[in-house]
This record gives C-alpha cells, sequence and structure tokens, in this order.
C-alpha cells in the first residue's frame, strides 16, 4: 500500500477534530446558549492552529519547501489543504451563526441590531456613548505603504478609506494629498464589544462596539468623509521558541519570546466582507495572499459570543447544571489516614477539585509535614494550589515547585507566580534545557511516630482549579511504597543533577514512557490467538506518533481489538484491510473537555490500566518530561475498566473515524437506548453520592439520555 495512506495528515486531522466542535454548535439538541460557546470555542481553536501549526509549516515552506511529511505533502500541499478546508469551516461557522443561532436569540428575546438598522433612540443612545466612552480611546493611525502602522497580534482594528475635503482646510501634515488615503483604529478592549441598548419592550437589544467605530468614525477624520469601512484582525506567528543556552537569564529570554509574538509575521487576517479595496491594500501591506484570508458576514472574531453566554439570567438556554460532588471517602477524614488503606480516584469535574485543594492545604497546615514537592504546568488566575505552596514554605516547610516557563501562552502568568513563589521562600526549578516538563506530580512527605510517611498525587490534568471544572480529567492519591520511591527518584532527576534512575513502577518520557508503550502493544499481539484475541482500549487527546502507530498496526494483524478514543488528532487509519481492520476510533465531543488518558492491555488475563500525562505524540513522548502511572487497585482498575466501555457505546456524542479520513456521528439502532457516557458518569457519581455507597466499587450502568 501507497505510503501516504497510510497515516493522516497531523493538521488536516486536527481541522477535522474543530469540524465535529463546529457540529456541536450545529446540533439541534444543544441549547441556544451552548451553541454560543461552541462557536466561541472553534474561532480561538483556529486562532491558536494559525499562530502555532500554520505558521511552523509557512516557516518550513520557506526554508525546506521540497520537504514532505509522513503523507507525502509539500509545505505547500498542506498549506493549500488547510486553506481549503478551513475556508470550507468558516463558511459553514458564519451560515450556522446567521441561519441558526441569531435567528434563535431573537426568539428567545435577544436582538442584534447592526448599525444600519438602529432606531432613532438606539442611534441617539449610541452616539452619545461614542462620544463619551469611546471616542477619547480611539487613536487614529495613517496607513501607507512607507509608513504602515504596527498591527497587534488578533487585536481587532477599524480601516477606513477616506476622501480629502480641501476646501475644509489643512491637515497637520503638508504636501502631495494621497489619492486614497487610509487610516487604521485599533478596537479597544478596555470596553466590552456588546453594547446594550435601550429598549422599550421586554427585549434585549444589543450591537457590537466595532459598529459604533464604523459609524461614528467620520469624527476622527475632520477634512475627510469616509468611502469605506473594513473590520479585520491580523493572525501572528506565535511559535517562536526560547533560548535555551540562556540558563542564566532564562526567564528574561522568555519575555522577549513573550514580546516577539506581538510583531512576528502574519499568517491571517480575517476581515468582514465591505470593502474590496481595504482588503487587497491590507493584504499588499502584510504580505498575504488571498488564501490567507478569511472573509466573514458580519462579526469578526465570534470569541465576542462568550459576553452573551456569561449572561446569568438565561439559564434555561444552558445546560442544566451539574453539581461537582465531593467524594464520600475524603469527605470526613484527613487523608493520611485513608491513604494508608487504600488509594483514591478523583474524577473531575463530576467529583469536585477540593480534595486536590485540600490535600495540600492540609499538608501545609499539618505541624507533622516536613517537605512539599509539585510540578507546575499551568495554574488559574487566583490559584489556591499557589496561595498554599506560599503559606507552607512560610511555615518553614521545604516546599519545591518545578514550574514549566514554556507552556505556550501561560509564559507570562508562569513567571509571575515563579516569581512569588520564590518571594515566599519556596525552591523554584525554572525549567530543563530542550524539554518541557508535562508530568502532573505532587509529593508530600510527614514525619509520624514510625518513621517518614509519603503521599502522593498523579494526574491527567493540570494542577488548575478553573479548568478542573470543565475539563474530564483522573487522578490518584496514594501511599504505595514503590510508587511514593519513584516520586522522589523523578524529582531528583528533574531538579538537580542526576543520572536517568530506573523506576519501578513509573514510566517516564523521553526515557521509557514510548519503548514501554510500544513493549505493551507488542505483548498483546504475542499473546493474541484466535480463541482469545488481544484487546487494547485506549483514551487520549491525540494520536500521531508514527511508531506507536506502526506499532498498533502490527497488533492489528496479530487479531488485537484496538479500540481508541481520540479526542482531536488521529493519524491512524482505521479499518483498512490488512492493516487496521480490527481498530475502531472514537471521538467525544459534549459539555466537558474530554482531558484524561487511560491505556488498558487486556495481557491474556493478566490486565494492566496505566492514566497518564501524555498522549501519542511525538512532542509527548520524545521532547517533553511526562509520566505513566499504572493503577493496580482492583476496584479503581475495575471503574476505569467500565469507564472506557461506557465511552465506546456511546451513541449521542461519539463521532467514528472512517478510513477516507471523514468523522461520522454515531446513532443508537433502532428501539436501542441512547447512551450519552458524560450523563451516564454524572448519573452514577450522584447516585453515589446521594446513597453513601462509601465501601462498594463504582460501577457504571447504561442510562438513557434526557
Amino acid at each position: 500500500m501507497d505510503k501516504k495512506y497510510l497515516f493522516f495528515n497531523r493538521e488536516l486531522s486536527w481541522i477535522e477534530f474543530n469540524a465535529r466542535v463546529l457540529s456541536e454548535a450545529e446540533n439541534n439538541d444543544v441549547p441556544l446558549f451552548e451553541k454560543l460557546r461552541f462557536l466561541s470555542i472553534v474561532t480561538s481553536n483556529f486562532d491558536d492552529f494559525f499562530m502555532v501549526r500554520v505558521a511552523t509549516i509557512m516557516r518550513q515552506q520557506l526554508k525546506q519547501p521540497s520537504q514532505t511529511d509522513i503523507c507525502g505533502y509539500t509545505s505547500k500541499e498542506q498549506l493549500d489543504k488547510i486553506s481549503t478546508r478551513v475556508h470550507e469551516l468558516v463558511y459553514l461557522q458564519y451560515k450556522c451563526l446567521h441561519e441558526r443561532v441569531l435567528p434563535e436569540l431573537t426568539k428567545a428575546g435577544i436582538e442584534y441590531v447592526p448599525s444600519t438598522k438602529l432606531s432613532q433612540a438606539q442611534k441617539n443612545y449610541v452616539e452619545s456613548f461614542f462620544l463619551n466612552e469611546v471616542f477619547p480611546l480611539l487613536t487614529p493611525m495613517k496607513a501607507d505603504p512607507d509608513n504602515f502602522p504596527h498591527l497587534t497580534n488578533l487585536r481587532l482594528h477599524a480601516a477606513f478609506l477616506l476622501k480629502p475635503i480641501v476646501d475644509k482646510g489643512t491637515t497637520l501634515f503638508s504636501g502631495q494629498i494621497e489619492e486614497n488615503p487610509c487610516a487604521i483604529v485599533q478596537i479597544p478592549t478596555a470596553i466590552q464589544r456588546i453594547i446594550w441598548l435601550p429598549s422599550t419592550d421586554n427585549k434585549k437589544y444589543f450591537t457590537l462596539l466595532e459598529d459604533i467605530i464604523l459609524e461614528f468614525g467620520t469624527l476622527l477624520f475632520q477634512g475627510y468623509s469616509v468611502k469605506e469601512t473594513l473590520i479585520f484582525q491580523i493572525t501572528r506567528d506565535a511559535d517562536s521558541s526560547v533560548d535555551e543556552d540562556r540558563d542564566n537569564d532564562f526567564i528574561q529570554a522568555m519575555e522577549e519570546v513573550i514580546e516577539k509574538r506581538k510583531s512576528s509575521f502574519p499568517v491571517r487576517m480575517c476581515c468582514n466582507n465591505t470593502s474590496s479595496f481595504i482588503r487587497s491594500f491590507l493584504m499588499k501591506n502584510l504580505s498575504l495572499q488571498n488564501d490567507n484570508v478569511y472573509e466573514t458576514s458580519g462579526f469578526v472574531d465570534l470569541t465576542v459570543l462568550n459576553e452573551l453566554y456569561s449572561l446569568n439570567e438565561y439559564q434555561e438556554y444552558k445546560y442544566k447544571p451539574w453539581k461537582h460532588f465531593k467524594p464520600q471517602e475524603l469527605a470526613e477524614t484527613t487523608p493520611w489516614d485513608i491513604l494508608k488503606q487504600k488509594d483514591i480516584l478523583l474524577h473531575v469535574p463530576y467529583e469536585s477539585y477540593e480534595p486536590v485543594e485540600s490535600f495540600l492545604s492540609q499538608a501545609t497546615e499539618d505541624p507533622a509535614v516536613l517537605a512539599i514537592k509539585i510540578t507546575l504546568y499551568r495554574t488559574s488566575g487566583h490559584s489556591p494550589i499557589i496561595k498554599s505552596l506560599e503559606r507552607a514554605a512560610k511555615k518553614g516547610k521545604h516546599v519545591t515547585a518545578f514550574v514549566e516557563l514554556k507552556a505556550r501562552f501561560d509564559e507570562q502568568q508562569n513567571i509571575s507566580w515563579a516569581s512569588r513563589l520564590e518571594h515566599a521562600g519556596v525552591i523554584v526549578i525554572h525549567g530543563i534545557a530542550n524539554l518541557k516538563v508535562h508530568a502532573k506530580l505532587m509529593l508530600i512527605i510527614r514525619k509520624e511516630s514510625d518513621g517518614i510517611h509519603r503521599y502522593v498525587h498523579f494526574s491527567t490534568g493540570n494542577y488548575n482549579d478553573e479548568t478542573a471544572k470543565f475539563y474530564s480529567d483522573l487522578s490518584v492519591f496514594t501511599s504505595k511504597n514503590e510508587i511514593a520511591n519513584d516520586a522522589t527518584l523523578f524529582f531528583n532527576m528533574v531538579t538537580g543533577y542526576s543520572s536517568i534512575l530506573t523506576m519501578k513502577k513509573l514510566a517516564m518520557s523521553p526515557v521509557n514512557l514510548k519503548s514501554k508503550l510500544i513493549s505493551m502493544i507488542d505483548r498483546e499481539a504475542q499473546l493474541s490467538t484466535p480463541d482469545n484475541p488481544g484487546l487494547i482500549m485506549a483514551k487520549m487527546n491525540s494520536l500521531g506518533h508514527e511508531e506507536v502507530i506502526r506499532a498498533l498496526y502490527r497488533a492489528n494483524t496479530k487479531g488485537v481489538h484496538i479500540l481508541l478514543n481520540v479526542r482531536g488528532i488521529c493519524m491512524l487509519v482505521p479499518g483498512v484491510s490488512g492493516q487496521s481492520e480490527n481498530i475502531t476510533v472514537v471521538s467525544i465531543i459534549d459539555r466537558y473537555l474530554e482531558h484524561s488518558r487511560i491505556f488498558y492491555f487486556q495481557n491474556a488475563g493478566d490486565e494492566e490500566l496505566y492514566l497518564s500525562s501524555a498522549d501519542w505524540m511525538p512532542r509527548n513522548l520524545d521532547k517533553r518530561v511526562e509520566l505513566m502511572f499504572p493503577v493496580t487497585q482492583k476496584d479503581i482498575v475495575a471503574h476505569l475498566k467500565n469507564m472506557l466501555s461506557t465511552y465506546f457505546a456511546d451513541n449521542v456524542k461519539a463521532h467514528k473515524l472512517t478510513c477516507s479520513g471523514s468523522w461520522v456521528r454515531k446513532k443508537a439502532e433502532p428501539k436501542k437506548e441512547l447512551i450519552r457516557a458524560q450523563e451516564v458518569f454524572y448519573n452514577e457519581y450522584k447516585s453515589l453520592f446521594d446513597s453513601h455507597k462509601n465501601e462498594n466499587p463504582k460501577e457504571f450502568t447504561v442510562r438513557r439520555s434526557h
């Protein structure tokens, strides 16, 4: 078989993930305000995609134009395919907005009023608002080829094509009057984009800040009339890497990277369709081609829809609120006593994130705790984790925090946290050269009557209390000695000078995590027989590592049944005879972001199950420090195994990948139950919480979706 058919292209596969997000906005069963949220997510996802992935390919095209990817595509071919598909999706996104969402909003009593349809009373209000609140903030910038202004990444701008009114006086600038002078105004972010209008009925009316600026922007240009206008946004390359050799000045090097993003080369322009002249003028001065320009009808940058979603009085148009249940096992006792008896599994956001915060907070206040060690990749703006670490250090405990400064788009916040923690007395490690530390691990060291005891928390997600409310992640609390020993070795390796040490239970990338995964896949193939075929079930965010995919193909030829739940990128091609006919790939997009990584191997009955911070991608297995940890407690293994089975049974929010690369929404067979995995999980945790079945294993039973 031709090599290019063995793998899907990474970037095109990611774009199809965003298409699945868009499909939720198009889904009639999704509440109106949730559609707003999904449309906004599509936009923000594409922003990141162009800043990082498209920018990288554009640089490759300049440096190595003949180089091909695993599918045989050159950089230009990839860019052409990306542009074609993204233009299709942007068209569908705005079709959904105008044909579905805005009409539904109007029926719900919320109506968008463009400037051309303002009533006289509304126009009077808007004019007063502009003069008093907006006009003082605006700075018109002259734009010509010899003096083209800098346009900040992802900031909205208004462009005005002007016509001089010669007999109205002179301007500050002498010389020949330009034939078609153009000016650009940055839309201020100090004012919310949604401007609510006065109403004489029970409906809410709004217009956009940029609409108001276009309507009254003529007041900025005395002596000129406005011929044409355009709202636009520039996306710039944000894939700049830090100079890893600047060990003594690493924070300053990171700050330089952040600053560089503001002025890096443009990769995309989004604009409305009101002026072809201004569009061409901007393209020429920004060195952009037609393929780099994405015209929209009306709104530019649909992240503005988040402002509507935040309205509290429209709860009936959102998903019914789901509580975050606190695990009963950790509700009435200190964690040290219960963890001596057994491990505890936590599943957020169905279960509350509070036990993680409490675990650290109790360690902070406990005089018996001597030391705390933690890895931090992304945290929230008002992180209780950071506050507890600060308090612990001020109380004299030995606190070590590995703060990864290279967490893209969170660098500035992490630099701030690192400075705060250092000021409080925490030992802060800033990073490892040429590697990102993406592992999620906390170690508590406590002196007790019978000696030193260690308590460990592993997670598939970050120590972030905000994302824990809508990211689905798993974590384990344990005091098992071999695990604690490995955790100690891990911190020694990443915080100081230490040889790569052998850990008995944990696997770490880039050392042995990939090789262990491949060996377990190969072992499953070796043990598989026609009477007792092997079974691999795995859940992750992305699958794109060539060596791992080839191992899965090998296992397929030995009859191993392989079930993969991949939220985003999947470069593996399922359903191909002789290659992957025993491999099924599904993806679930629902109210919570699926973020956990679970790997199950049947192993001829001696089953093994692991949780991990790592996806099966080159960056995770070869270029990051990640951890994979075993789950051995029987009730937790059974719980996670049932969870995997429920994901693969989902026929409401799941899509199935075909060998052509398309994703088809799974549907329930006639007279079969509707299975929505996230709803099943919520109902089961609610039932457990309500009945206080503290000692019984958690098992999921399928329930009909409402």
